[in-house]
């Protein structure tokens, strides 16, 4: 009840109805832009949480391209996998800095991971193929093995995985976002193919 008394102004003044009004505003303002931006599929392990933001269509469609598509999703090469409660702390730590970077539209042409995520994603790529990481018998034909096999990163090799070689929002053409590149559906608004009818008469 005290919290109540302080939070709001007395309820004999003006700046009560103002008050209330501010909260419920925000309050609403809250859940419209968490029903937008779709926040609770981020929640999900569905790559398409990740084409909620438009920009990431070129790398959704890249790894739908890739071999990596049938074993992985993103978040098994983006997201610690220690623990389920810093799985869901990184994910929203970086959640947060994409979209505020996002709204800002500050996202740059070719987009590169912080130190930070580069680190989750090698332990994740030394998670999934350890057997080939520890592979000895590659010591006799890939050179200095032994040393870059745990000094450096594995993109410096292999960098077309999964997202192919050319890098960029601009790379891929014809990108369609939300609907997957692989989907039946069709992308054709009503009128355009009503019109594309009455042409084929």
């Amino acid at each position: 009840m005290n919290l109540k008394r302080n939070f709001l102004p007395e309820k004999k003044t003006r700046w009560r109805t103002t008050a209330v009004f501010l909260i419920a505003v925000i309050t609403g303002l809250g859940f419209f832009m968490s029903k937008e931006a779709a926040l609770v599929s981020y929640m999900s392990d569905d790559p398409l949480a990740c084409v909620n933001c438009h920009v990431m269509t070129p790398v959704y469609n890249s790894w739908m391209h890739s071999s990596h598509r049938e074993w992985a999703s993103c978040n098994d090469c983006h997201v610690p996998h220690n623990n389920i409660f810093n799985q869901y702390y990184f994910k929203a730590k970086d959640g947060l800095f994409h979209a505020s970077v996002f709204t800002l539209r500050a996202e740059p042409e070719v987009m590169f991971m912080r130190e930070e995520s580069a680190e989750v994603v090698q332990n994740n790529c030394i998670r999934c193929h350890v057997q080939q990481v520890t592979q000895t018998k590659y010591d006799g034909w890939v050179d200095d093995h032994a040393k870059n096999r745990t000094e450096r990163q594995c993109w410096s090799c292999h960098q077309e995985v999964p997202h192919g070689t050319i890098h960029g929002i601009s790379t891929i053409k014809n990108n369609i976002a939300p609907i997957p590149t692989d989907s039946e559906k069709t992308v054709i608004p009503e009128w355009l193919e009503k019109e594309m009818d009455n042409n084929k008469k």
